[in-house]
């Protein structure tokens, strides 16, 4: 996931006038962040598609300046001496697991494609130690990554979000939003988006999805390793690997890319047993996966556990498919892999998802 090779020609080409033309301006969210982060961070404060460094230099130290324009990283290197400068891209975070103490993030995810975005934001809450803070600044409206009516350097594209969809992304992508202003003063209306990572699983999505795999709600255990259905005695990985639905092990990246099986939860919110989640919480989370199977479009959902769809949908449904679809999606529901569902073992779950990986490809 890189910077679309157009946009990176202009902003290599014109670095210094537009370095020149941003003199003076608002850099309210590098304080929110530093306000928020407070005086012992859990790690380095990162700016994410640092530019010339105007909101970086107003960073603490120890501070990372994260640019893949060669150009940039040129002018912010003279602006800010003190930070470290990385050359690389917003889709993929040089770091380890939990190890960025705050981010600022801004008007950098307007250069990606809006499939792409939960992918990204799913990497800036990887990054992020346990309820770490992040500003982000999107721009409103409907654009997919396309050249925007105004631009003074000509060709850079742009995505731009209504702001219920983006409200959903990032909710899905594992964060708590704090505050959000939208400013009308400029050209194009600016999302100014306060965060908080928290302790659940980011949506592990995109485009050209085979299966979407929907759990219940994630266990404290797989909020710790990254990874859904990773406690141990879970059978869902070996029944997914025996029945050819996955090739690598507790991997969901890999899943995604090498077969189109995405992952996400009903419920986001975790807990160390699902009957302690509320019929309100399946309900509204049905929404969500609702909306998220209408605009990315698996061929198949799979929801993994009976209790969600029944308290949200059909008290009555039995596993198998289900005579409706969800947002276009057909649907598919099987018993819990949990080691403490009892009366389903592993070949029973291995066929409910080898009949799920068949009607999957497209």
């Amino acid at each position: 996931m890189t910077l679309d090779p157009q946009t990176a020609a202009l902003y290599e080409q014109h670095a210094a006038a537009w370095t020149a033309a941003r003199a003076g301006k608002n850099v309210d969210a590098a304080l929110r962040l530093v306000d928020r982060a407070g005086t012992n961070p859990a790690g380095p404060f990162l700016d994410i598609g640092a530019g010339p460094g105007y909101l970086t230099e107003r960073l603490p130290e120890p501070v990372i300046g994260l640019e893949p324009v060669e150009a940039f990283l040129e002018i912010l290197g003279r602006r800010v001496p003190a930070v470290t400068r990385i050359r690389g891209e917003a889709g993929s975070l040089p770091f380890r697991s939990g190890t960025v103490g705050a981010a600022l993030v801004t008007s950098v995810y307007v250069h990606v494609a809006r499939r792409r975005l939960p992918l990204a934001l799913a990497e800036l809450h990887r990054a992020l130690a346990d309820d770490a803070p992040a500003e982000l600044v999107m721009f409103g409206g409907d654009l997919d990554l396309e050249p925007t009516e105004g631009d003074h350097f000509g060709g850079r594209k742009y995505s731009h979000w209504p702001e219920s969809d983006l409200r959903r992304v990032l909710i899905g992508a594992g964060f708590a939003v704090e505050n959000w202003v939208t400013d009308d003063t400029t050209g194009w209306p600016h999302y100014e988006i306060s965060l908080r990572r928290a302790p659940t699983l980011p949506d592990i999505v995109g485009p050209d999805m085979n299966v979407l795999v929907c759990g219940l709600n994630p266990s404290p255990y797989s909020t710790s390793t990254g990874i859904g259905f990773a406690r141990p005695g879970n059978r869902f990985w070996p029944a997914a690997l025996a029945a050819g639905l996955v090739t690598v092990d507790r991997d969901p990246r890999a899943a995604l890319a090498a077969h189109g099986v995405g992952m996400t939860d009903l419920v986001k919110r975790a807990t160390p047993r699902a009957d302690e989640l509320t019929i309100d919480e399946y309900r509204q989370g049905l929404t969500r996966v609702e909306w998220l199977c209408a605009w990315l479009r698996p061929r198949v959902v799979c929801f993994v556990g009976l209790g969600g769809w029944r308290a949200a949908v059909d008290r009555r449904a039995k596993p198998g498919w289900q005579p409706s679809d969800l947002g276009g999606s057909a649907v598919y529901v099987m018993p819990s892999t949990s080691g403490l569902n009892a009366h389903a073992q592993l070949d029973d779950l291995t066929r409910h998802l080898r009949v799920v990986r068949e009607r999957g490809p497209r």
